[in-house]
């Protein structure tokens, strides 16, 4: 924490200049930045993205049971980002940030699920392509939502392609590409023992310490490193594409996840097992190899790096900051001081309270040594309501232990399914009231003595420094950003149109 004062005034400072001119419209002229730019070819951009996958499940992350080649061969031909944090634990306002290179909560409706983001937030594909880049992607872009309501005529990441291989042969000739493969991989539902079919073992999985620990919790854990294997094998697939044609030297190369595992406290939480995800960097041609950062990582950090490596430079409006120099630095361990920190939040995820479309804000500081998080809300349901939305929601379970009620932001699942049904389990009891109940405004971990983030500390007279200054370091980077909830503004996060089925309806 030793940086922080100096990276908030850095911040503040930074920002000052810039606000003036997030009113200029558009972006300055590409072919003249380009004219002064790029030196030498510029790269291909490979953007692979899973839909809900956790830190540390992968195989060079140490998980004993889930196999990941392609992100392994990353990660060791590249760089392995061990903090790598995604701006939202949601799919929709995650992937806003990630195009759009700033905080969701900056994007109007963008900043809740099954939402719409308004066109005047310019995103990183369009860029690349007026820049002279071939641009595309398959399967989930910017999802789930509606590109309509918003002003756009399609999909922020591009126009879409039914393969890697049709976009490559309608690839112009000798222009380089950005393209984004969105998968459907690990998100819910899960083929039952799937995982334990193929050859996991039960015995081997690690259960996270906010889960209990049961027969069919370790199950549909394997279920879930079983769709992570296939994202693994589909990325595979697509380097060997590349490096039969000879690209993948002059290839960006990044692996990551939208958000993390959709279990009972982490997927829709800022718990690190919400908010922390895989993130490998390969290109040869620029970044030595071989190499674990610590540096913290926002995945919104995406867009200016895709842009500063293509010779290109950051719209006015982007919040996020470029890691490029972090990627050619060489070294290892913490890299750039001024990362020391890294910021998450949300708001809807879905209409889940008991009345009206009212969604769970949160703001966190994430540091080396402490998680602060403030919960705007605290009379609210932080995995939606017991009961649902206005009446009993009905989640109907194709397993063995049958159906449960309410509770819908979290995803219907065997471990959802075993926390109800023993809930009152002396060793059930305590995660139950931990995924499901009621929180404080403020929370604080340290994760020092505390790794699994279990035990909120905010209320011990000797962290009170230590959550004084997160908060304020806290609310001067969300005031400086215009985050409406710190400027009295955030009640319209609740009011924004939904445009996904309603829960239990």
């Amino acid at each position: 924490m030793s940086t922080l004062n100096n990276t908030r005034r850095d911040f503040l400072k930074a920002m000052g200049i810039g606000a003036a001119s997030l009113a200029v419209p558009g972006c300055v002229s590409f072919a003249q930045q380009l004219r002064g730019g790029a030196a030498g070819k510029r790269p291909n951009i490979l953007f692979c993205l899973a839909d809900d996958w956790s830190w540390p499940h992968a195989g060079i992350a140490g998980d004993k049971v889930v196999k990941t080649p392609a992100f392994d061969r990353v990660a060791r031909e590249g760089v392995l980002f061990k903090n790598a944090y995604v701006s939202a634990p949601s799919c929709t306002p995650s992937r806003g940030a990630i195009v759009t290179g700033q905080w969701h909560w900056r994007l109007e409706e963008g900043g809740n699920l099954w939402s719409t983001l308004p066109a005047k937030f310019k995103v990183y594909p369009d860029l690349l392509e007026q820049a002279g880049y071939h641009i595309g992607f398959t399967r989930k872009g910017w999802a789930p939502g509606r590109d309509g309501p918003g002003g756009r005529k399609r999909n922020p990441a591009g126009p879409q392609y039914k393969n890697f291989q049709q976009f490559l042969k309608d690839r112009p000739k000798g222009e380089p590409f950005c393209f984004w493969f969105g998968s459907y991989d690990p998100h819910r539902g899960y083929k039952w023992k799937s995982g334990v079919n193929s050859g996991m073992k039960l015995e081997d999985v690690e259960v996270p310490a906010c889960l209990p620990d049961s027969e069919e919790v370790r199950t549909d854990i394997c279920d879930y490193f079983w769709e992570v294997q296939r994202f693994d094998r589909e990325v595979g697939e697509l380097l060997k594409v590349l490096e039969e044609n000879g690209e993948l030297e002059n290839t960006l190369v990044v692996i990551s996840g939208d958000n993390g595992m959709p279990f009972p406290r982490c997927k829709s939480n800022l718990y690190d097992l919400g908010t922390n995800v895989p993130l490998a960097v390969r290109w040869p041609a620029r970044v030595k190899g071989d190499r674990v950062v610590e540096d913290f990582i926002s995945l919104s950090d995406l867009a200016p790096t895709f842009l500063e490596a293509a010779g290109l430079k950051p719209t006015p409006g982007m919040t996020a900051k470029s890691f490029l120099n972090v990627l050619t630095s060489a070294k290892s361990g913490r890299v750039d001081p001024k990362r020391d920190h890294v910021l998450t939040g949300k708001e809807r995820h879905v209409p889940c309270q008991q009345t009206g479309m009212a969604g769970y804000p949160m703001r966190a500081i994430r540091t080396h040594d402490f998680l602060y998080i403030r919960n705007f809300k605290p009379d609210r349901w932080p995995a939606g309501a017991p009961k649902g939305y206005d009446q009993p929601t009905k989640i109907v379970v194709s397993r063995p232990l049958g159906t449960h009620y309410g509770y819908a932001d979290v995803n219907a699942a065997p471990a959802k399914s075993y926390m109800l049904k023993y809930r009152d389990d002396p060793k059930v009891k305590k995660l139950f009231e931990l995924g499901f109940g009621k929180r404080p405004a403020e929370e604080l971990y340290d994760l020092r003595k505390d790794p699994a983030e279990l035990n909120n500390v905010a209320d011990r007279p000797e962290y009170a420094k230590v959550k004084s200054k997160l908060a304020d370091d806290l609310m001067a980077e969300l005031k400086v950003t215009k985050d409406p909830r710190v400027l009295g503004k955030g009640d319209a996060f609740d009011k924004y149109p939904y445009y996904g089925a309603m829960p239990g309806r």
